[in-house]
């Protein structure tokens, strides 16, 4: 049986894998949110809660646009950046969504829907008709 040898250029991907997955690196420390970055996860988790109500038919939640695909994007792109700016992973950006996210449960998203249905039309703006 003959082996074959790989020229050493195919072996590029196999030793970048870890790197590009993180796993030859230690993890970056999240530094603390910034007020700015915490509203925009407050959002996000608002988003969130209308498009389930939404979703659900809730009749308080009509009042809203629909925020499924938008509300979405928004987490998404925030995600992103915080992963960027703030060194948090996918584990840290699902507990800070939550603490953000647990006061709306319980109090309502209403408080904060006009200032961020405005973020939220300046960062994506709706779709024209």
């Amino acid at each position: 049986m003959t082996l074959h040898r790989l020229p050493p250029i195919a072996l590029v991907p196999a030793l970048l894998l870890p790197v590009l997955l993180g796993a030859a690196s230690p993890a970056l420390a999240a530094r603390p949110l910034s007020a700015d970055e915490r509203l925009g996860l407050t959002c996000a988790s608002a988003f969130a809660l209308v498009a389930a109500g939404q979703a659900r038919g809730e009749p308080g939640m009509a009042a809203y646009p629909p925020l499924a695909a938008r509300g979405r994007e928004y987490f998404v792109r925030l995600a992103a950046q915080l992963m960027d700016d703030a060194g948090l992973d996918q584990a840290g950006i699902r507990a800070a969504a939550e603490s953000e996210a647990a006061p709306l449960r319980r109090a309502g998203v209403a408080g904060v829907m006009p200032s961020c249905l405005a973020a939220l039309d300046r960062e994506l703006p709706p779709p024209a008709r």
